[in-house]
């Protein structure tokens, strides 16, 4: 997946870029790994060659979900203290700035990070919210955060979230993000949960048409109030949900090297990124997880540059549609895609 010839890269790198879906989870490093694994005697292989098996799509993995979410398995057995987490939240937000991101929406899920030691909910959003806010002053990058639930574990405690998270608008909270198993269960039970959030000032993106068919976009925007689809590749089976889509003026967030490595679309040059393009989609290009599938989000552009044969100039766009798809205030939005503008 990487390439030795580091010119064609630079091109992308040095794009002044926004990222809306990445989540936290996936974007531990491997040295952070091994240090907290020989500080809390985690048992994982300390080697990092073997390590990176366990916790990184390799090129000899099988392209498929399970593949992909069995990572995550080893993942979370590294969130052991208010320490860790600090650090894992601090070393993503550099990581991003070092990337040349000016905004990035970093997406968390309270209950994962909150399991490995029983910690409560709060204090892990409390957590979070400090060290991403401390980190994006430190390394000049504009941050908010996303509250993160899954679909396939109970609606009450998706409530508990979405409380907290609209308690800490305030703090950097700028949405709640609907994800987890969609071929096996709707989004529907958590509609009611979803609204309220909408209503309590939280913007909503959901995770649908990944591995679940097109008319999960359509629930998604329909029924749940979707500002943002996460990933969403799959609309284009349907010219119906398409047209929907494209009326609502619906974004999507996109993440291409993440939709090829757990099998959504069978090869990297077939992704239907350009053909959402050209069907007028709001289209917006993102890592996902940048750790698991060692990447960062220049990776991402060139992919869809030279991969895809995405022209330059609509991958500025796609920068520019982010930008204006940002969960902030419409104040704040505009002074982000000027300096984008003037960047470029």
């Amino acid at each position: 997946m990487h390439r030795d010839e580091t010119a064609p890269l630079n091109k992308y790198f040095s794009l002044p870029k926004v990222e809306l879906h990445r989540h936290l989870e996936g974007s531990l490093r491997l040295s952070t790994m091994l240090d907290v694994a020989r500080q809390h005697g985690v048992t994982v292989p300390i080697s990092m060659l073997n390590l990176s098996g366990l916790v990184q799509v390799q090129e000899q993995d099988p392209l498929t979900f399970t593949n992909f979410l069995e990572k995550f398995k080893t993942l979370r057995l590294f969130y052991r203290s208010p320490k860790v987490i600090d650090r894992i939240t601090r070393e993503a937000v550099e990581d991003a700035a070092k990337d040349n991101i000016r905004y990035l929406e970093l997406r968390f899920t309270p209950v994962a990070l909150s399991r490995a030691e029983g910690f409560p909910l709060n204090d892990v959003m409390d957590w979070v919210m400090v060290s991403a806010a401390e980190a994006a002053k430190q390394h000049k990058i504009k941050v908010g955060l996303i509250a993160s639930v899954n679909r396939h574990e109970s609606v009450e405690l998706a409530e508990q979230v979405a409380w907290l998270a609209a308690e800490h608008i305030k703090d950097g909270m700028v949405g709640m993000d609907l994800a987890g198993n969609e071929a096996e269960f709707s989004g529907r039970p958590f509609a009611g949960l979803l609204k309220e959030a909408r209503q309590s000032g939280l913007h909503i993106t959901i995770h649908a048409g990944e591995w679940g068919p097109a008319e999960n976009v359509r629930e998604a925007i329909e029924e749940l109030n979707a500002e943002r689809i996460g990933h969403g590749v799959r609309v284009m089976e349907d010219e119906e949900v398409v047209a929907l889509a494209r009326e609502r003026c619906t974004v999507f967030e996109v993440c291409v090297t993440s939709n090829y490595q757990s099998g959504v679309v069978p090869a990297l040059t077939d992704h239907p990124l350009p053909r959402m393009l050209n069907a007028g989609l709001m289209v917006t290009v993102n890592t996902d997880d940048p750790s698991v599938s060692r990447i960062t989000l220049s990776h991402e552009y060139q992919h869809a540059g030279e991969d895809l044969n995405v022209p330059l100039d609509v991958l500025k766009q796609c920068v520019l549609n982010a930008a204006q798809s940002a969960f902030l205030a419409d104040a704040e939005k505009e002074k982000l895609i000027e300096s984008l503008k003037k960047e470029m």
